[in-house]
């Protein structure tokens, strides 16, 4: 993955009229034209490309989410990119794999349906940064999830969950971008 397959992937995307996903876009570009290692986890000014999986459920109108250790919130599978991801795609679907033993349906393509640029609190020695996260969709082979260490909590929760779980707008909007709603 180069910096300028990532410009033309972040490039193409179109946020509609959902000015978060329009600024976290504009974000993202500068982060990847103007400094040398966006993909690195040790680049914490301004910060890194992560990405995450919006994995839909098999045949249900749900979505996979993990509750964070860290951050002790209800998100989508997701985390850093490694050197061995051959892509931006393949690093979500593999941190979905790792989190919560998703089994993701190779023969889909992935499509990136948001970005969310978003602080990360400081710890150890990370000091805070920003997470400009691109959110990748993956349909899922089987509804079966497991907790990881990672992901002390999984679950499939549908539209009507989400106020109760306190799911983010980013995710909203990115979940209503696939079913174009």
């Amino acid at each position: 993955m180069t910096v300028d397959d990532a410009c033309g992937i972040v490039e193409s995307f179109d946020p509609g009229n959902d000015g978060l996903a329009r600024k976290s876009k504009e974000l993202t570009l500068g982060l990847l034209r103007q400094t040398n290692a966006p993909f690195s986890r040790e680049q914490f000014a301004p910060g890194h490309v992560t990405c995450t999986a919006l994995v839909l459920h098999p045949n249900a109108s749900k979505v996979l989410f993990m509750y964070h250790h860290r951050l002790q919130r209800w998100l989508l599978p997701g985390g850093h990119v490694e050197e061995t991801d051959i892509s931006l795609a393949a690093a979500a679907a593999r941190e979905a794999a790792e989190e919560t033993l998703v089994q993701i349906d190779g023969s889909r393509a992935a499509r990136l349906v948001g970005i969310d640029v978003h602080g990360i609190p400081s710890r150890k020695a990370e000091p805070f940064h920003l997470h400009h996260d691109l959110i990748w969709c993956f349909r899922a082979l089987t509804e079966d999830i497991a907790i990881t260490d990672e992901a002390p909590r999984v679950l499939w929760a549908e539209e009507a969950d989400w106020d109760r779980l306190g799911i983010a707008d980013s995710i909203r909007n990115s979940i209503r971008r696939v079913y174009g709603s």
